[in-house]
C-alpha cells in the first residue's frame, strides 16, 4: 500500500502523507475506511511509530483524514479533498510558471511542454 523511496530527499513521514493522499484522492481507500494503525504501519515499513504519528497528524490537519478517540484513524470523503487538491496544485504550478517566464523560458515553451507530456 505505502512504499517508501529512502534515495527520495524529502522526509519519511512528507512521503507517508503524500502516498495517503494520492490513495485516498483515487479512491483506493474509501471514505470512512479505517487506516493502519500506528504501530501496524509503523513495523510494516520498519520505520519509528513517531514518524507515522507525525504523518497521521498531518493528513488529519489537512482534512484527508480523521480520528476516532480509541478506535484509530479514517480516511476522508476524498469529494471536497479532490477540489483542495486540484487547486494546491494549481498554484504550486503557477509559481513554476511565474519562476520559469522570469528566466526566460517562453509562454509558447510551457504550453508545448505542457501538451507533450499529456499526450494532447
Amino acid at each position: 500500500m505505502i512504499l517508501i523511496d529512502l534515495k527520495d530527499s524529502r522526509p519519511i513521514y512528507e512521503q507517508v502523507v503524500e502516498r495517503f493522499k494520492i490513495l485516498i484522492l483515487k479512491g483506493v481507500i474509501s471514505p470512512d475506511e479505517k487506516l493502519p494503525s500506528v504501530r501496524n504501519l509503523a513495523v510494516d515499513l520498519s520505520i519509528n511509530p513517531n514518524t507515522i504519528q507525525r504523518a497521521y497528524g498531518e493528513l488529519e490537519r489537512q482534512g484527508y483524514i480523521y480520528t476516532v478517540k480509541g478506535r484509530g484513524n479514517f480516511a476522508s470523503d476524498r469529494e471536497n479533498l479532490l477540489g483542495m487538491y486540484k487547486e494546491e496544485i494549481l498554484r504550486q504550478l503557477k509559481e513554476i510558471c511565474e519562476t520559469a517566464l522570469s528566466v526566460g523560458i517562453t509562454e509558447n515553451e510551457l504550453i508545448n511542454n505542457i501538451r507533450g507530456w499529456s499526450g494532447l
